[in-house]
């Protein structure tokens, strides 16, 4: 059965899923707020208007992406399974290119498949909530009131499903950090760092050790006058270890104890310097602030839930639904498996367990997490093939292939020990060579597309 179908957000996850579900025969809008496909990987120099810490509840700004972002996973594991992000002569041609050739890739991808035709690009979304209250079994309608981002003309519609597909690296989730609000100087967080000039000269202090806190750190080596990386646990990684014997103006510490307002950072073990810009890299929060569930649907410590295999919200299922929730995982593939369930739910061509069981089994996943002390608001760190081969089985889609899994350990393990230069060192030519021959690279046959 055809439904009409509100998809939020032009970025990889709202893309595939506009594919999926006109493939099921349904009748997709996309709501993009920004000019262009791409969501996060559109990149947005212009980050001026933005709040520095990115406190206010609907941003202004999306993209998270720094000028110089590089992927941190070869591209072969990342296309979609029917179109593989292959290089192109002309453009940018490493296995671990720049933001922009990732964009291209999207750009590409919705070219192919027709689905420019299918977006409203400058909407903003401001308002979805239910037209009725939901009874079990009972057919649920979504009001979706947005407005154009130029004319703001504001529309209110009706549709049978919504699929939220805003990504998870926008809103900035901040430390607690004693005196933070009385500090007089920069802060900001590494959701609107953009480039390193401005640093230049600068006592910067990076708070967190994670991706973006090793590669703005790296950056900032070459303008910043000293830079102090503050992170939780000092047992960091080989790679990380040999960046900071490297550079005498990169320093290590632990975490933050306190703020003053004169400038100075007191580190928990006593240390303490004065600082001209702080930059949060703590990582984003889950926000959806245009969804009104009427609670049924909430974000606890970042943990949204209830939602069964992070996707269906039982008692909403299947007529709102989530992809791209999950984290640490290889995100193109697994987004193009939820919209592939979600398609074939609306449809009616499969069902999901009762909201009993649903219940059940996100109560069973909860508990899973407790007892592996893993904190709530980790909750959707995945980092489990198993788990992605165990969600494609519910649909019938393939499991992910070994040489996907095999790469990406790679990439892992190696900038693990060479953070500086593994994205153009590889150790991993024999794998590449079978990723080559698999069907995922000789089924196109496309002349743009050299392997």
């Amino acid at each position: 059965m055809s439904k009409n179908v509100c998809v939020i957000g032009g970025g990889p996850s709202g893309l595939v899923a506009a594919r999926e579900l006109r493939k099921e025969g349904h009748k997709v809008v996309v709501f993009e707020q920004n000019h262009d496909v791409g969501g996060q990987w559109l990149y947005e120099p212009e980050v001026e208007d933005e709040e520095p810490l990115g406190r206010d509840n609907f941003l202004k700004v999306h993209s998270s992406i720094y000028a110089s972002l590089r992927l941190v996973s070869p591209r072969e594991i990342m296309g979609f399974t029917d179109f593989p992000f292959v290089m192109k002569k002309g453009r940018d041609m490493r296995r671990f290119p720049g933001h922009k050739e990732l964009l291209l890739y999207l750009k590409d991808f919705c070219e192919c498949f027709g689905l420019r035709e299918l977006i409203r690009f400058n909407v903003m979304v401001e308002n979805v909530e239910m037209l009725d209250y939901p009874i079990l079994g009972k057919d649920l309608r979504w009001v979706v009131k947005s407005k154009e981002k130029t004319t703001k003309k504001v529309v209110e519609e009706v549709y049978d499903a919504v699929v939220v597909a805003t990504g998870h690296y926008s809103k900035p989730r901040l430390p607690k950090i004693k005196g933070m609000n009385a500090w007089r100087r920069k802060q900001i967080h590494s959701h609107i760092y953009r480039v390193p000039e401005p640093f230049r000269n600068e006592v910067v202090v990076v708070v967190g050790s994670s991706l973006s806190g090793q590669d703005i750190s790296m950056e900032l080596v070459d303008v910043a006058k000293e830079i102090h990386l503050s992170a939780k646990s000092l047992n960091i990684s080989e790679g990380l270890s040999k960046v900071i014997s490297k550079y005498d103006k990169l320093y290590l510490h632990p975490q933050i104890d306190s703020l003053h307002e004169d400038g100075m950072v007191f580190f928990i073990d006593g240390s303490w310097l004065i600082a001209d810009t702080i930059i949060y890299c703590t990582g984003y929060s889950y926000s959806f602030p245009f969804l009104d569930t009427k609670g049924i649907v909430a974000v606890d410590d970042d943990r949204v839930g209830p939602l069964y295999e992070h996707t269906f919200p039982p008692l909403l299922a299947p007529s709102l639904s989530f992809i791209g929730i999950p984290r640490k995982l290889i995100g193109f593939p697994f987004f193009e498996c939820q919209a592939k369930w979600i398609s074939q739910l609306l449809s009616g061509k499969t069902t999901l367990p009762s909201w009993d069981e649903m219940m059940q089994s996100i109560g069973e996943f909860y508990h899973s997490r407790d007892v592996a002390g893993i904190p709530k608001h980790n909750t959707h760190d995945l980092a489990d093939f198993e788990y992605c081969d165990k969600y494609a089985d519910y649909i019938g889609f393939p499991h992910l292939e070994e040489w996907r899994k095999e790469l990406c350990l790679s990439a892992l393990k190696i900038s693990d020990v060479n953070l500086e230069t593994y994205r153009d060192s590889y150790e991993d030519e024999d794998m590449l060579k079978e990723a080559y021959k698999s069907p995922h690279f000789t089924q196109l046959k496309l002349e743009a597309f050299v392997p």
